[in-house]
């Protein structure tokens, strides 16, 4: 029997999704593995979503200085690395430290031949399911309990409090942000989409979403369309999610923290395809379900793998064709 290793490195430098996406791979370890002690290595913008996490002994941030962040790893001598990030930075942790390395494949020409020639030679696996591949060697399984998030108890927030409007009433949370702006349906579909939603709407996104989330706000021109944007950190912003009857978000990271607790998801698709392997993952015995909105057949779809900042065909018909009579219907 092989000697199991007792200190891992877990590398995942960002983001909000990909971070959380690591959870069941940090939980099963730690179950798993007697004595492990679990180190992980995160952006320093991202650490909230690893600090809170209870099968997480120790977390090391980089901050910018690769050089001096190997210094430091190396003190702790560890005995294997797990790299669920797979890129330049982290290949040249693994080769200064000098052990043992489990390391995810990340299907980059797969990607590249779905992307620029359409020909979509990616397996059916979800991105944790490849992760978890990644530690088979190790023994450890998946236990189909899904994905983590764990809210500090500072960060509960109310809804009514938040908005005494509410009145206790269930709400839908409409995540209106995402990272790249071919990832976000465009204002005045989200303005169609509130006005058909028959409960209240809550909006969620971070600071850059404060002012279109506004302008939301006053084009629906109803009392019942409340703004969250901008006046929460992420954890508070997840725990609105966990509250909400429903969730209607585009693909990022909200999306997968709604996954975390097996909420109503729907995903509305636009650059990116759900064939990349990272849409919502809910545990075996879950509650929750997901149902995914997008264009079918269009030809440009996917452009990226992550998005742009205006459609590269000046279009926009992976967002502009979206029926938002569709999404309203489903959240009635």
């Amino acid at each position: 029997m092989p000697i199991l290793p007792k200190k891992i490195l877990l590398l995942r430098l960002s983001s909000i999704g990909d971070i959380v996406l690591t959870t069941p791979v940090i939980r099963c370890l730690k179950l798993q593995l007697p004595d492990v002690h679990l180190h992980f290595l995160v952006k320093k913008n991202f650490a909230t979503i690893v600090h809170t996490n209870p099968y997480i002994n120790k977390v090391h941030l980089f901050e910018g200085d690769l050089k001096q962040c190997i210094q430091e790893l190396k003190k702790e001598q560890f005995d294997c690395i797990i790299d669920l990030h797979n890129n330049q930075r982290t290949w040249l942790i693994k080769q200064a430290l000098r052990v043992k390395n489990y390391t995810f494949n990340k299907l980059n020409i797969e990607k590249w031949l779905l992307i620029y020639l359409k020909w979509n030679k990616l397996p059916d696996v979800h991105i944790v399911d490849r992760y978890l591949a990644a530690v088979a060697p190790l023994g450890v399984q998946n236990d189909g309990k899904g994905l983590d998030y764990f809210i500090p108890e500072k960060d509960r927030v109310k809804p009514t409090q938040l908005f005494p409007e509410l009145h206790h009433q269930s709400y839908t949370a409409l995540v209106i942000g995402a990272k790249h702006a071919t990832k976000r349906l465009p204002m005045h579909k989200l303005v169609a989409i509130c006005q058909l939603l028959r409960q209240p709407v809550i909006l969620l996104g971070g600071p850059s979403d404060a002012v279109i989330a506004q302008q939301i706000v006053e084009q629906v021109g109803q009392p019942s369309v409340f703004s969250a944007c901008g006046l929460l950190n992420l954890s508070q912003s997840a725990s609105l999610v966990q509250q909400a009857a429903k969730v209607i978000t585009h693909d990022t990271g909200l999306m997968h923290i709604a996954a975390a607790f097996n909420q109503h998801i729907l995903c509305i698709w636009g650059n990116t395809v759900p064939e990349f392997g990272m849409y919502p993952y809910l545990a075996n015995d879950t509650k929750g379900s997901f149902h995914i909105v997008q264009v079918d057949n269009l030809p440009c779809r996917p452009c990226s793998k992550i998005g742009y900042e205006q459609c590269p065909k000046q279009h926009f018909h992976c967002m502009e064709r979206i029926p938002v009579q569709a999404i309203a219907g489903w959240g009635n």
